[in-house]
């Protein structure tokens, strides 16, 4: 699917400034992964019980990532925002996804942190 057509869609007028950010979040995640030599795989999985940002592919790896967007770090920051309940979500998504495939790579969890326009890559957040 074409990411711009994609993006246009989701940025209908039906979505709040707060979705707005958090889409404008993913694209500057994808646009960083991908400069990084990661290839995508699949946005926005949603499973009943949770949902993975981006699913990408990191050489070998299959790479759940989380994307989190905070202006600054007042509240802890988009770090602390990935609580043990959003880390469990997470982890259901990615065993549903899993589940799909005939064959399991190795795979690992990270996190893609924007704050003040800066980019942090957190990589296997969970272990």
């Amino acid at each position: 699917m074409n990411p711009s057509s994609w993006l246009a869609k989701r940025l209908g007028s039906l979505r709040t400034q707060q979705q707005r950010t958090g889409d404008a979040g993913e694209e500057q995640a994808l646009s960083y992964l991908l400069g990084q030599g990661l290839s995508l795989v699949e946005r926005s999985f949603l499973c009943k019980g949770g949902e993975i940002d981006l699913i990408m592919r990191d050489q070998q790896h299959l790479v759940f990532v989380e994307v989190r967007k905070r202006r600054d770090a007042r509240f802890g920051g988009a770090k602390a925002s990935v609580t043990q309940a959003k880390q469990r979500r997470m982890v259901h998504a990615a065993q549903v996804y899993l589940k799909q495939l005939t064959r399991q790579p190795p795979c690992r969890f990270d996190l893609l942190a924007i704050e003040n326009e800066q980019v942090q890559w957190l990589k296997n957040i969970i272990s």
